[in-house]
């Protein structure tokens, strides 16, 4: 849900501790609920099936599904591409990080990552791993990636060799969240796209813990929203506090910052 609350409130509203829950997950804390606050609106390819979403210095970097249709994109925010990678069939395109000099780059259900030169956008190698992919991000400080797949676990990876050295699983409250989707890495958290909703999801991945669960329905208007598809992309400025969103088949992209709820 977008909200415009007030800087004075927005403070107030954070200094707030969220209640402890009295669920299933009785004794942890119920996670903090956010919405958005527009900043700016910019446009999108409303034909790309947005699968991963990252910007690194001045270049945004989208992956598009699809078999046939699926892409590795790099350019200026709000620009058009300036450089476009393809995926031969019957290859998926999910999500993407920028890893260094590199873009790792997962596919749906072909069981490979593709590697490509974050510069030329051409491809280095390819690395095996079992089950889907779904969301992709990188943690630099933990020297890991963190994988999604659908279900409640978020698998870590070496960031050279794309090798699985661990996995958590994620809980609202202490029950299991599954349908975990596009990923965004941000210092010691990690924010989910949830599919089949507007929800974003703030995780410690540590505990696999949801710390705040946030509302992003209400981007698209009911015209845009006829021909768009589900929310599913999230890249952070850096360490600002501001975010891009953006969805599957979405007109426009977002730059936004979470606030307080209600």
């Amino acid at each position: 849900m977008i909200s415009i609350v007030a800087a004075a409130a927005t403070v107030a509203a954070c200094a707030t501790a969220p209640e402890v829950g009295s669920g299933p997950g009785s004794g942890q804390r119920a996670p903090e609920r956010l919405g958005v606050e527009v900043v700016e609106v910019l446009p999108h390819d409303p034909d790309a099936f947005t699968q991963g979403l990252e910007i690194a210095g001045d270049t945004l970097y989208e992956s598009t599904g699809l078999v046939g249709e699926s892409t590795l994109r790099a350019g200026p925010v709000g620009a058009e591409p300036t450089a476009v990678a393809s995926l031969e069939e019957p290859l998926f395109g999910e999500g993407i990080t920028v890893v260094g000099d590199r873009v790792w780059q997962l596919t749906w259900r072909g069981g490979v990552a593709v590697e490509w030169d974050r510069e030329t956008l051409t491809e280095r190698r390819r690395a095996d791993y079992s089950g889907e992919g779904w969301g992709l991000c990188h943690q630099p400080g933990r020297e890991r990636l963190v994988a999604s797949d659908g279900s409640p676990t978020l698998t870590f990876r070496d960031p050279d060799d794309f090798s699985r050295i661990g996995s958590v699983t994620v809980t609202d409250s202490g029950t299991e969240v599954d349908e975990l989707n596009e990923l965004e890495c941000v210092g010691d958290e990690i924010y989910a796209n949830v599919w089949h909703s507007d929800d974003i999801l703030r995780i410690d991945p540590e505990s696999g813990t949801v710390t705040a669960r946030i509302d992003a329905s209400g981007l698209l208007d009911p015209a845009e929203r006829q021909d768009a598809d589900v929310l599913n992309g999230i890249a952070a400025y850096g360490d600002s506090g501001y975010f891009l969103l953006t969805g599957k088949l979405w007109p426009k992209m977002f730059k936004v910052r979470f606030v307080p709820s209600g």
